[in-house]
């Protein structure tokens, strides 16, 4: 597996867990970030989604889908700047900055990883 397949199979193991959590025990993690509980079924559905998420991640790495894991590369370092923007104009908790910034390092360590994958291919192309 390249380096930059495991890095989002890391983060597909990340993101399973964040799913899984949302979706079977939604108050356990607003609980821990101090955030009002809820018992409406979004918070659920939105595990749901992360959990759907998840198994592309994971099977894109699996599969090394280089151009899908250098998709996920943008989509991730976006995530830090929504929630960002949803802490400063909506009062959004300022714990959601904690997923944005897992996002943002993992989407850093997945780019540095595809660029040392590209350099180690043109290093055994030489020989």
């Amino acid at each position: 597996m390249s380096r930059a397949a495991k890095s989002l199979f890391v983060f597909g193991i990340y993101l399973c867990g964040l799913g899984l959590a949302l979706l079977l025990v939604p108050n356990l993690l607003l609980r821990v970030f101090r955030a009002p509980l809820t018992y409406e079924v979004w918070i659920r559905i939105d595990g749901m989604f992360i959990l759907c998420l998840s198994f592309f991640y994971l099977q894109a790495a699996r599969h090394e889908l280089t151009v899908f894991i250098r998709w996920t590369v943008w989509a991730r370092i976006a995530v830090i700047f929504f929630l960002g923007t949803f802490v400063l104009l909506l009062s959004a908790p300022k714990a959601l900055l904690l997923f944005g910034l897992i996002d943002f390092i993992s989407a850093m360590w997945t780019l540095l990883a595809l660029r040392k994958d590209v350099a180690a291919s043109r290093g055994s192309d030489r020989r």
